[in-house]
């Protein structure tokens, strides 16, 4: 499977947002990409009036969407936010598109753990999700993921007993003091978890490109990347806006299993029965 990572920053300006997408779709669909990751936050950056910007998945932004994957002939995953409760908004990752025999594939996950860290509190603002979510691409099994979801292991081990061989982590990390280094040792360590391919897509770093963002918002760092199921780096960007392309070899997601076969091996999962004394 041949997938590309969209490492771009994005603006409170939905359309110019959409045409971003537009282009990067077709950059990729010329390469022969089939899968194409944006970041969290494509719709509209954090720091803007996300109440205000929410749409549901049958609203223009998500529609403009399937009419950007069709006519590229191909599958994206793109971070944007629905209506939640209480005048919150749900952090939802939308993948749409065609698979290579022309058919819709459509699904969404909604984001479980909410970044009440660092200072920072997501969960004033965003109404958490409840299940997890996979759907099947050209006969691979993606799972789908967002950004803090990454420091859960027991997340990536579901998704893949559920049948994930590459799992989609769209994020907008935010910048601090060890953070980069954080970012880049999670996703390997939750493809070693799950013996999965790990698709890490992060907003690129405004410090970087120019790109005016709230101060205090989680806005990106850039270091999107490709790990392997063996914890392996098959493909990085850099900090400054890139289209990261890499062809996967999915059969490496069995042979890793037979090899490292963690999955297999627990003996701590949630189906067992915890003893206290």
């Amino acid at each position: 499977m041949k997938v590309a990572i969209a490492q771009i920053n994005t603006t409170p300006d939905k359309n110019a947002n959409l045409e971003l997408i537009g282009s990067q779709l077709q950059q990729a669909a010329d390469q022969g990409v089939r899968l194409v990751v944006f970041p969290e936050a494509t719709m509209v950056p954090f720091g803007a009036k996300l109440a205000d910007n929410a749409e549901e998945l049958d609203g223009p932004f998500a529609q403009r969407l399937r009419e950007l994957t069709a006519k590229a002939g191909l599958v994206t995953a793109v971070g944007m936010f629905r209506p939640g409760a209480d005048g919150r908004v749900i952090n939802t990752l939308f993948l749409t598109g065609v698979d290579s025999a022309g058919e819709r594939v459509e699904a969404h996950y909604d984001k479980i753990h909410l970044f009440d860290a660092f200072g920072h509190r997501e969960s004033d603002d965003v109404t958490p999700g409840e299940g997890l979510a996979t759907v099947a691409i050209d006969g691979v099994t993606v799972g789908l993921t967002i950004c803090y979801d990454i420091r859960f292991p027991a997340l990536y081990t579901a998704l893949a007993r559920s049948g994930a061989e590459v799992i989609i982590v769209s994020a907008s990390w935010g910048a601090g003091e060890g953070k980069i280094e954080q970012w880049e040792l999670l996703g390997r360590a939750r493809a070693l978890d799950s013996t999965s391919f790990v698709l890490a897509c992060d907003q690129a770093d405004p410090q970087v490109t120019g790109v005016e963002v709230h101060p205090k918002a989680p806005a990106g760092v850039g270091h999107s990347y490709i790990s392997a199921p063996n914890g392996s780096i098959v493909a990085q960007a850099g900090k400054d806006t890139e289209l990261l392309v890499a062809e996967l070899d999915i059969d490496a997601v069995a042979a890793t299993r037979t090899r490292i076969p963690v999955l297999e091996n627990s003996r701590l999962e949630a189906e067992h029965a915890v003893t206290r004394a």
